[in-house]
């Protein structure tokens, strides 16, 4: 069925047929209907409907109980996993998979009344997010830098963090994870420089693979004026290197 529904969505007609399909199947037949893609790293909060989240927790709690059944744990006897499905299950779609199932965080924006044209730096944020390849924890810290123009939108100190909640709350890999982030800060705040510094710790390499723990990924996007000066890019780093100390 779901082969079906993925590569022949208008082999599905009727008004009523949508309703009669779980709800995983009726938000992928809404996405496939309107071309949209749907990867693990994607935010489809538009095409979910109101109450689809709690039928969707029972969905997987339900396949998560055929998972410890196909790992040979006995949920029913055993007191330390009788409600493992259930607990996993909101903990994908409410907290560390929730940025794919929830609209953007409102933001309020102020416009740069001030002219404000010098080099901010928020950071470091603590991210949390999972890597799409074997859904292991990924546990790092953001820095962003931003040189505004008096055309920029100013928002608040809180705001970077809520958006770099919701950026990196869903399973996906830290190089592509870093663009995005800088993608929805650059469309919000309009500065003439972004700068972002992530730094993780991968735990598909601390805890399975070649278990090294000290390992960690650091990657960078420069982009505008940080692009260009590399003046000011040895400003912004050599500060972060100080707030890292």
């Amino acid at each position: 069925m779901l082969r079906t529904l993925e590569t022949s969505p208008p082999i599905l007609k009727g008004s009523a047929l949508p309703a009669l399909l779980s709800a995983s199947d009726r938000i992928r037949y809404r996405l496939i209907g309107a071309g949209c893609r749907y990867h693990a790293n994607d935010n489809i909060s538009a095409f979910i409907k109101e109450g689809e989240l709690d039928e969707l927790k029972a969905e997987v709690q339900s396949k998560m109980q055929e998972v410890l059944h196909a790992l040979v744990i006995d949920t029913q006897n055993d007191h330390n996993t009788n409600g493992t499905p259930e607990r996993v299950a909101r903990m994908f779609l409410t907290e560390v998979f929730r940025g794919r199932y929830v609209p953007m965080p409102a933001v309020t924006e102020f416009p740069n009344a001030s002219h404000l044209d010098q080099l901010m730096i928020v950071g470091p944020i603590t991210v949390r997010s999972a890597c799409s390849h074997h859904l292991c924890p990924i546990m790092g810290k953001v820095w962003i830098g931003i040189l505004p123009n008096e055309h920029s939108n100013l928002i608040g100190l809180s705001k970077y963090a809520r958006i770099c909640d919701w950026i990196m709350g869903r399973p996906q890999i830290q190089e592509e994870a870093i663009m995005m982030l800088a993608d929805e800060l650059e469309r919000r705040v309009k500065p003439d420089g972004l700068a972002l510094v992530l730094e993780s710790d991968h735990f598909c390499m601390q805890w399975r693979g070649v278990k090294d723990s000290d390992a960690s990924m650091t990657n960078s996007v420069m982009r505008g004026a940080f692009l260009k000066d590399a003046t000011l890019r040895r400003e912004f780093l050599s500060l972060l290197s100080k707030k890292s100390a």
